[in-house]
């Protein structure tokens, strides 16, 4: 009996693991498109000539973004 109960623990852990890296996925995507939209809403209320804001902003936040998803998913110490 123990080989069925070990599949179904791999098979949670397999789901466990998919479902973290599908959520941080869906947070990058989400968040890269706030920082698009509220950049260039920045950059239409400054009257830049130039998306300057609309191209910042989504780097600072995929930097950021980037270095949470590292820090997540690094082996614990």
């Amino acid at each position: 009996m123990s080989l069925p109960d070990k599949k179904v623990s791999d098979n949670e852990n397999n789901s466990r693991f998919l479902m973290k890296y599908a959520a941080l996925g869906t947070q990058l995507l989400i968040s890269l498109g706030l920082a698009v939209f509220a950049g260039l809403k920045a950059d239409k209320w400054f009257k830049f000539s130039f998306p300057l804001l609309g191209w910042l902003l989504p780097l600072v936040v995929l930097l950021v973004i980037l270095y949470k998803i590292v820090k997540d998913t690094a082996p614990k110490k």
